[in-house]
Protein backbone atom coordinates (compact mmCIF):
# COMPACT_ATOMS: atom_id res chain seq x y z
CA UNK A 1 0.00 0.00 0.00
CA UNK A 2 1.35 3.42 -0.96
CA UNK A 3 1.04 6.19 1.63
CA UNK A 4 -0.45 9.34 0.21
CA UNK A 5 -0.50 12.59 2.12
CA UNK A 6 -3.76 13.96 3.44
CA UNK A 7 -5.58 15.94 0.74
CA UNK A 8 -8.08 18.77 0.69
CA UNK A 9 -10.65 16.23 -0.54
CA UNK A 10 -10.03 14.07 2.53
CA UNK A 11 -10.45 17.10 4.80
CA UNK A 12 -13.65 18.12 2.99
CA UNK A 13 -15.02 14.55 3.18
CA UNK A 14 -14.30 14.44 6.91
CA UNK A 15 -16.00 17.81 7.45
CA UNK A 16 -18.98 16.80 5.33
CA UNK A 17 -19.46 13.59 7.31
CA UNK A 18 -19.31 15.59 10.54
CA UNK A 19 -21.81 18.16 9.25
CA UNK A 20 -24.16 15.37 8.14
CA UNK A 21 -24.28 14.37 11.83
CA UNK A 22 -24.24 17.94 13.21
CA UNK A 23 -25.72 20.34 10.61
CA UNK A 24 -26.24 23.01 13.28
CA UNK A 25 -22.46 23.52 13.35
CA UNK A 26 -22.15 24.60 9.71
CA UNK A 27 -22.00 28.35 10.53
CA UNK A 28 -19.07 27.73 12.87
CA UNK A 29 -17.21 25.81 10.17
CA UNK A 30 -17.94 28.25 7.33
CA UNK A 31 -14.45 29.79 7.50
CA UNK A 32 -12.83 26.38 7.08
CA UNK A 33 -15.08 25.51 4.15
CA UNK A 34 -14.29 28.91 2.58
CA UNK A 35 -10.57 28.19 2.91
CA UNK A 36 -11.04 24.84 1.20
CA UNK A 37 -13.10 26.50 -1.55
CA UNK A 38 -10.33 29.06 -2.08
CA UNK A 39 -7.82 26.28 -2.74
CA UNK A 40 -5.87 26.82 0.48
CA UNK A 41 -3.67 23.86 1.44
CA UNK A 42 -4.80 23.21 5.00
CA UNK A 43 -2.27 20.40 5.41
CA UNK A 44 0.78 22.67 5.63
CA UNK A 45 1.85 24.59 8.71
CA UNK A 46 2.70 27.63 6.60
CA UNK A 47 -1.00 28.23 5.86
CA UNK A 48 -1.51 30.71 8.66
CA UNK A 49 -5.15 31.48 7.84
CA UNK A 50 -5.74 27.98 9.20
CA UNK A 51 -4.18 24.55 8.94
CA UNK A 52 -5.39 21.14 10.00
CA UNK A 53 -4.19 19.41 13.13
CA UNK A 54 -5.29 16.03 14.48
CA UNK A 55 -5.96 14.99 18.02
CA UNK A 56 -7.20 12.16 20.17
CA UNK A 57 -9.79 12.11 22.88
CA UNK A 58 -8.93 8.95 24.78
CA UNK A 59 -11.42 7.54 27.28
CA UNK A 60 -10.29 5.05 29.87
CA UNK A 61 -12.45 2.21 31.24
CA UNK A 62 -13.92 4.56 33.87
CA UNK A 63 -14.83 7.21 31.28
CA UNK A 64 -12.14 9.65 32.34
CA UNK A 65 -10.29 11.39 29.50
CA UNK A 66 -6.51 11.37 29.07
CA UNK A 67 -4.84 14.80 29.14
CA UNK A 68 -1.18 15.61 28.58
CA UNK A 69 0.76 18.53 30.00
CA UNK A 70 2.24 20.36 27.01
CA UNK A 71 5.79 21.51 27.67
CA UNK A 72 5.91 24.62 25.45
CA UNK A 73 2.40 25.85 26.25
CA UNK A 74 2.61 24.87 29.95
CA UNK A 75 -1.00 23.67 30.02
CA UNK A 76 -3.04 20.50 30.08
CA UNK A 77 -4.43 19.55 26.68
CA UNK A 78 -5.83 16.59 24.82
CA UNK A 79 -3.11 14.71 22.87
CA UNK A 80 -2.65 15.96 19.31
CA UNK A 81 -0.61 18.01 16.93
CA UNK A 82 0.33 18.97 13.40
CA UNK A 83 -0.01 16.72 10.38
CA UNK A 84 3.08 15.08 8.92
CA UNK A 85 3.77 14.26 5.27
CA UNK A 86 3.53 10.52 5.98
CA UNK A 87 -0.02 10.86 7.34
CA UNK A 88 -2.59 9.65 4.84
CA UNK A 89 -5.75 10.16 6.92
CA UNK A 90 -6.75 12.48 9.73
CA UNK A 91 -7.73 9.52 11.92
CA UNK A 92 -4.29 7.96 11.46
CA UNK A 93 -2.63 11.29 12.24
CA UNK A 94 -4.61 11.46 15.50
CA UNK A 95 -3.49 7.92 16.41
CA UNK A 96 0.13 8.75 15.56
CA UNK A 97 0.04 11.83 17.79
CA UNK A 98 -1.56 9.84 20.62
CA UNK A 99 1.11 7.14 20.42
CA UNK A 100 3.97 9.64 20.11
CA UNK A 101 2.87 11.75 23.05
CA UNK A 102 1.69 9.04 25.46
CA UNK A 103 3.41 5.82 24.47
CA UNK A 104 0.04 4.07 24.21
CA UNK A 105 0.24 1.86 21.11
CA UNK A 106 -2.37 2.16 18.35
CA UNK A 107 -3.41 -1.45 18.80
CA UNK A 108 -4.37 -0.72 22.42
CA UNK A 109 -7.11 1.74 21.43
CA UNK A 110 -10.37 1.38 19.57
CA UNK A 111 -12.18 4.04 17.61
CA UNK A 112 -15.45 5.34 18.99
CA UNK A 113 -17.63 6.43 16.09
CA UNK A 114 -17.79 9.66 16.07
CA UNK A 115 2.76 26.49 20.12
CA UNK A 116 4.56 29.33 21.27
CA UNK A 117 7.11 31.49 19.40
CA UNK A 118 8.58 29.55 16.52
CA UNK A 119 8.92 32.48 14.14
CA UNK A 120 5.32 31.99 13.02
CA UNK A 121 2.64 34.67 13.00
CA UNK A 122 -0.63 34.13 14.88
CA UNK A 123 -2.62 31.52 13.03
CA UNK A 124 -5.64 29.26 13.28
CA UNK A 125 -5.55 25.51 13.90
CA UNK A 126 -8.40 23.53 12.39
CA UNK A 127 -8.41 20.66 14.84
CA UNK A 128 -9.91 17.31 13.86
CA UNK A 129 -10.41 15.21 16.99
CA UNK A 130 -11.29 11.51 17.13
CA UNK A 131 -12.67 9.62 20.11
CA UNK A 132 -11.06 6.33 21.17
CA UNK A 133 -11.29 3.91 24.13
CA UNK A 134 -8.52 1.96 25.86
CA UNK A 135 -7.70 -0.21 28.83
CA UNK A 136 -3.95 0.41 28.36
CA UNK A 137 -1.71 2.22 30.80
CA UNK A 138 0.14 5.38 29.86
CA UNK A 139 3.50 4.53 28.33
CA UNK A 140 6.67 6.51 27.58
CA UNK A 141 5.84 10.20 27.21
CA UNK A 142 7.30 12.28 24.38
CA UNK A 143 9.66 14.30 26.55
CA UNK A 144 10.26 16.98 23.87
CA UNK A 145 6.61 18.02 24.04
CA UNK A 146 4.90 16.43 27.06
CA UNK A 147 5.82 16.72 30.74
CA UNK A 148 2.96 14.71 32.23
CA UNK A 149 -0.21 12.75 31.57
CA UNK A 150 -3.31 12.30 33.71
CA UNK A 151 -6.78 10.82 33.44
CA UNK A 152 -9.37 13.52 34.15
CA UNK A 153 -13.14 13.67 34.28
CA UNK A 154 -14.72 14.67 30.97
CA UNK A 155 -16.32 17.69 32.64
CA UNK A 156 -12.85 19.27 32.88
CA UNK A 157 -12.84 19.79 29.09
CA UNK A 158 -13.42 23.49 28.55
CA UNK A 159 -15.38 23.34 25.30
CA UNK A 160 -19.02 22.63 26.17
CA UNK A 161 -19.95 21.21 22.77
CA UNK A 162 -16.98 18.83 22.81
CA UNK A 163 -17.85 17.79 26.38
CA UNK A 164 -21.44 17.02 25.34
CA UNK A 165 -20.37 15.08 22.24
CA UNK A 166 -17.98 12.95 24.32
CA UNK A 167 -20.61 12.21 26.96
CA UNK A 168 -23.16 11.29 24.30
CA UNK A 169 -20.75 8.98 22.45
CA UNK A 170 -19.58 7.22 25.61
CA UNK A 171 -23.10 6.37 26.78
Amino acid sequence: MIDLPITADHIRTTLTAYLDEHPEEKPGLAQILDLLDSGADLTVRSEFRGHATAGAILAGPDGRILHVHHLALDKWLLPGGHLESADDALLEAALRELTEETGIPCDAVTTVTQRPAKGEPDHQHIDFRFLFRTTADIGQLQAEEVTGAAWRDADTIGDQTLRQRIAQALR
